[in-house]
C-alpha cells in the first residue's frame, strides 16, 4: 500500500517536473511559493515553543542543516559550486553553441563507453570459451 502511494507521487513528481521544465519562470514561481508555504508553517509550529525563539532558533537550525549535511546543498548548492571549481559559465550564461558543442561531446562520450562495453564483453565471452587454469592450493 504504501509502496503504491509513493511510487503514485513519484510518477508524478516525475510528470510535473518534465512539464513544468519547459517554463523556468513559472516552475521558479511555484517553487517558491511552496517553499514559502513550508516555512510558513514550521515558523507556526516553531512558534508554539517560545524557548526555540532568538539565538536557541538559529544554533539548533544551524546544527540541524550542519549535521545533515544541507547547510552547502541548500544555501549555495553543488551545481554552482561544482561549476565554480572547473571554471564553468552557468547554463543560463552558456550560448546555444556552447551547450551543442557539450551535447555533442557527450553523445561521443557515450558511443566510445558502448564500443568498450562491446569489447568487455567480447574479451569475458573469450574468457569463458578458454579453460582456466588451475591454481595451486594456498596452504
Amino acid at each position: 500500500m504504501i509502496d503504491e502511494i509513493i511510487n503514485f507521487f513519484d510518477k508524478l513528481e516525475d510528470k510535473v517536473r518534465i512539464r513544468l521544465s519547459r517554463w523556468p519562470i513559472i516552475y521558479a514561481f511555484i517553487g517558491a511559493v511552496g517553499i514559502v508555504l513550508v516555512w510558513k508553517g514550521v515558523w507556526e509550529v516553531a512558534q508554539l515553543f517560545p524557548s526555540l525563539f532568538g539565538l536557541p532558533s538559529v544554533a539548533l537550525g544551524t546544527g540541524i542543516l550542519l549535521i545533515t549535511g544541507l547547510m552547502v546543498q541548500f544555501f549555495i548548492g553543488d551545481a554552482i559550486i561544482l561549476s565554480g571549481m572547473n571554471r564553468e559559465k552557468k547554463l543560463v550564461e552558456k550560448t546555444e553553441e556552447e551547450i551543442e558543442e557539450e551535447e555533442v561531446s557527450i553523445h561521443h562520450i557515450v558511443l566510445r563507453l558502448k564500443a568498450i562495453e562491446g569489447k568487455l564483453d567480447e574479451l569475458a565471452c573469450k574468457a569463458e570459451k578458454t579453460p582456466r587454469k588451475k591454481t595451486p592450493a594456498k596452504e
